[in-house]
């Protein structure tokens, strides 16, 4: 997989042209979603992905803030795709049963 460097020091370009953090699998939206969904500050961050340096955290909040706008459409896709995926796969058979039973809505 063909990895190009990026003028911050700890992110790279995937072959598909996303934005991960070097030495790891982990894409920046990622961990942008993270701070979004959970509101971490880049101490809990580092507390729930030991493996990240605090240098590599900071590095992509750097990252996202320069191509904030890029990395938010790619953060959309990706709830938009999901959403798209939840909605073809339909109820769970467990949910399906609770509802049956009265304990869901």
């Amino acid at each position: 997989m063909p990895i190009t460097t990026t003028a911050f020091k700890y992110i790279e370009l995937n072959d598909r042209d996303r934005a991960i953090i070097s030495g790891t699998r982990m894409k920046v939206v990622e961990l942008i979603s993270a701070i979004k969904a959970y509101n971490w500050t880049p101490e809990e961050l580092a507390n729930q992905y030991p493996h990240l340096q605090m240098s590599q955290i900071y590095s992509a909040l750097a990252y996202y803030w320069e191509y904030k706008e890029q990395c938010d459409l790619e953060i959309e896709q990706r709830f938009q795709d999901s959403e798209e995926r939840r909605l073809e796969a339909g109820e769970s058979s467990f949910v399906a049963r609770m509802r049956k039973l009265g304990k869901l809505k």
